[in-house]
């Protein structure tokens, strides 16, 4: 929000500078976020009136122009604005004057010169070119009775500053210069002068019948008929630089009236052309299919949820958002109905997002306008339109269907000093809501106070807590260190952070990539088979519509990203959550009922494994390669791989990954069918893993070294195709073995090309190192001997093969 500090004084004016204002409002809670002048300095420029304008001797375009500067005589000076004329007063820069510097930085200095062989004592100026406005079509025409040589700025009040709030939502009572005045009222204990809003005499009987249908739309409806207004009257330059400097452009005699109210009280109203409305007006929620062409040019289709003023054949305006362009004032308006309501906040929050636009009305109403004076406010509009259009007041009509309670809310004395954290006293709590103009009551340390309606933000005790509290002051409250124990969170011994499973993934070459939680609702049907997923009701785009069960979809995008820009190697990792429906879930501080919200680890390797390098050929990656890394990740524990089946992975080429029994993840290469419609040349290779999994890290426990020679045998075995290199390694650990077998090595697999003794069709030879020892003694022969015969009984019982003669 932003206003001229004059216009703030006129209402309320503390014995403060500028900054100490400022410093003020924003200690109260009314965040003052910038400071500007109104104008950037200048000297030496008077108010000067065009006395003569004859034609330059040697200029087609020039003009020598008689001005009095109020300096005793004429001075000649050469102007070149088409609307330099006889009788109209500008801003005539003296010689010696500085005007605002230009793009380089330096003032500019106004000499004695000639222009074209005739002499300029001066220069006439365009709003430009003393950086008021935009506008250097010609100079800038002041008042007619703007006193001649008087400065410049003291005559469009250019000593001014301009102030920028920044007010949190639950301030709709500061969104007005009066309401912010009244704020600083009670901040400071400066007098405010209170508005008197002396009813304007009905001088004819029309009236407009309006039938209010929806009271959970509008709580109140007022309105009054002004007739012969003259729409053609100019705004006066007071009001256009007052909305100029709320950053409202001047619009039309009507329109202006209406907006300035608006700044002033906090009230947005609308005039309708009396003349355009069909029969009588109704106020309604929307029907389907109805449309609206509004006063921005848009054209929107409303519901049943969106509030609507309509006639008897269309619909004219959204209700407390903007009027329609079928009923707007115009240069050929006569007769005019104002309008001011007061609207729900709740029928209206949410609506103007809908269709892509805000409006200063809707901000106002969606967080709440004072209903009390809907009359008031139309007497001070139409007050205004007398003064500038001229016009005849009709009667006043005024509707009250549902009004907000002014329930009243209690305030603990005792609890209040708790909560601020200093002693605070009845009568403190007492003159604070004085100041304020708040109703209080006070019994046995306990004050009720009664908002006022215009007071939308009052409903709990610690409401009113912060009302004292702001009063007082903040700069008052004592420092006070807390007094609660602070014990950091020690993480167990028995997991590693998620920084270490970050530099681990670093350390085998991936680079970790932050996404999105909202994705495709494609991503989660091809690629985590979720039919329903998790859907936003106010998606930040259409593409961003549910939230994710699954990692992949963000690192394919990446990938596509980085492969539409030419790279030719990517490994990329995620730590992130994912989220899940699970009824089970309970509703808490850190969780939301039915959803489940795991962290998960993701990575995706593509391209060549080694990058560019000179030592051996460059090979691409593959299942292997990231079966390794994931391996890798989990160390020292003993990850157990087998076949899997996953929407997003080829069926042949992946793996479920299990810990202890338990399935963690997956990993695998992208199914052919994605690769082709992400339009990648080979297809990546990719795992996710749950992260507590992951971060869990056994405890190590000390193993004295062995004490004698381990011993090593080596066994072939035949087997058919059906066998697994975990199957194999699971058996050979399942035998009996008195506990002697250490460890167990695939080192060879030979298949041969044709038929060969001792091996069928299919079959395969498996060579398998066996490590042995005891902690006892040196083995035997014979203890060797039982351990492998043990070994090769159980190969032949589990998995159907046999030692290799």
């Amino acid at each position: 929000m932003q206003f001229p500090e004059s216009w703030l004084r006129e209402f309320c004016n503390p014995p403060l500078n500028t900054q100490q204002l400022a410093d003020t409002l924003t200690m109260g809670g009314l965040e003052v976020e910038d400071l500007r002048p109104v104008a950037p300095p200048f000297t030496r420029v008077v108010v000067g009136e065009i006395r003569e304008a004859v034609q330059h001797p040697n200029a087609d375009r020039l003009r020598v122009c008689q001005v009095d500067a109020g300096q005793g005589q004429l001075l000649a000076i050469v102007c070149g604005a088409p609307n330099a004329r006889v009788g109209i007063k500008v801003p005539c820069a003296l010689v010696g004057a500085e005007l605002p510097p230009g793009e380089d930085g330096k003032p500019f200095l106004i000499k004695l010169g000639k222009l074209r062989g005739v002499e300029s004592q001066g220069m006439l100026c365009s709003a430009r070119e003393l950086q008021l406005a935009d506008d250097h079509a010609g100079l800038l025409e002041l008042s007619a009775d703007a006193p001649v040589g008087a400065d410049v700025r003291e005559v469009l009040l250019l000593n001014d500053t301009l102030f920028t709030l920044k007010l949190t939502p639950n301030l709709a009572h500061a969104l007005s210069v009066y309401g912010v005045a009244r704020e600083l009222s009670a901040l400071t204990g400066a007098s405010l002068r209170q508005p008197a809003f002396a009813p304007v005499a009905p001088s004819h009987d029309a009236r407009l019948a309006v039938r209010v249908e929806a009271p959970d739309l509008c709580g109140r409806f007022s309105g009054r008929v002004v007739r012969n207004v003259n729409t053609a009257a100019r705004t006066p330059q007071w009001m256009v630089d007052r909305l100029a400097r709320c950053g409202q452009r001047s619009v039309s005699a009507l329109v202006d009236i209406s907006n300035y109210v608006m700044f002033e009280y906090g009230r947005p109203s609308h005039i309708f052309d009396l003349d355009k409305i069909h029969g009588g007006l109704s106020v309604r929620w929307g029907r389907p299919g109805e449309q609206l062409k509004l006063l921005n040019g848009n054209t929107v289709e409303v519901d049943t949820s969106v509030g609507v003023i309509a006639d008897d054949a269309q619909v004219e305006s959204l209700a407390g958002i903007m009027g329609g362009d079928s009923t707007a004032v115009s240069d050929r308006t006569r007769h005019i109905y104002i309008e001011a309501a007061f609207w729900w906040p709740a029928a209206i929050q949410g609506r103007s997002r809908r269709y892509n636009f805000s409006t200063d009305a809707g901000h106002r109403f969606e967080r709440g306008v004072d209903p009390a004076q809907t009359v008031e406010h139309i007497e001070h509009i139409t007050r205004l339109v007398q003064q500038i259009c001229g016009g005849e007041a009709g009667p006043m009509d005024d509707q009250t269907l549902a009004l907000p309670p002014c329930t009243p809310v209690k305030l603990r004395v005792a609890r209040a000093a708790r909560v601020i954290g200093m002693p605070v006293t009845e009568a403190q709590c007492l003159e604070a809501f004085a100041r304020l103009g708040l109703p209080a009551e006070a019994a046995q340390g306990v004050i009720t106070v009664t908002p006022p309606p215009y007071r939308f933000d009052i409903a709990i005790e610690e409401d009113l807590i912060e009302e004292v509290v702001r009063i007082i002051g903040y700069s008052r409250l004592p420092t006070t260190p807390p007094l609660a124990p602070i014990t950091a969170r020690v993480r167990p011994e028995t997991q590693r952070s998620r920084f270490a499973v970050r530099r681990s993934l670093a350390a085998l070459g991936y680079q970790e990539t932050i996404n999105f939680s909202f994705v495709e609702e494609a991503w989660e049907r091809d690629l985590a088979g979720n039919a329903d997923p998790i859907r936003l009701l106010n998606p930040i785009a259409s593409q961003m519509g549910v939230m994710r069960s699954s990692l992949l979809g963000s690192l394919l995008q990446v990938l596509r990203f980085n492969v539409d820009r030419k790279a030719d190697r990517v490994r990329v990792f995620e730590l992130g959550r994912v989220f899940l429906r699970d009824a089970s879930v309970a509703a808490t501080d850190s969780t939301v009922r039915g959803v489940h919200q795991p962290m998960r680890v993701a990575g995706l390797a593509w391209g060549d494994v080694d990058g560019l390098q000179w030592g051996r050929k460059a090979t691409g990656v593959d299942f292997y390669d990231v079966k390794g890394d994931v391996e890798s990740l989990l160390a020292p524990a003993g990850a157990q791989f087998s076949a899997g089946q996953h929407p997003a992975l080829h069926p042949g080429r992946c793996a479920r990954v299990s810990l202890q029994g338990r399935d963690i993840g997956v990993v695998g290469e992208l199914h052919p069918r994605w690769r082709q419609a992400w339009g990648f040349s080979v297809a990546p290779v990719l795992f996710e893993l749950e992260l507590d999994a992951v971060v869990a890290h056994a405890l190590p426990v000390f193993e004295a070294p062995a004490k004698f020679q381990a011993v090593q045998r080596d066994i072939a075995v035949i087997a058919g195709p059906a066998v697994t290199h975990a199957a194999l390694l699971q058996s050979i650990h399942a035998a009996t073995n008195g506990g002697l077998l250490r460890d167990a090595v695939l080192f060879d697999v030979y298949k041969p090309t044709q038929a060969q003794a001792g091996l069928e069709a299919g079959e395969r030879s498996l060579a398998v190192r066996l490590t042995l020892n005891s902690d006892e003694a040196t083995l035997t022969d014979d203890q060797i001997e039982a351990v492998v015969q043990a070994v090769t009984a159980r190969l032949g019982v589990d998995l159907g093969v046999r030692l290799r003669a």
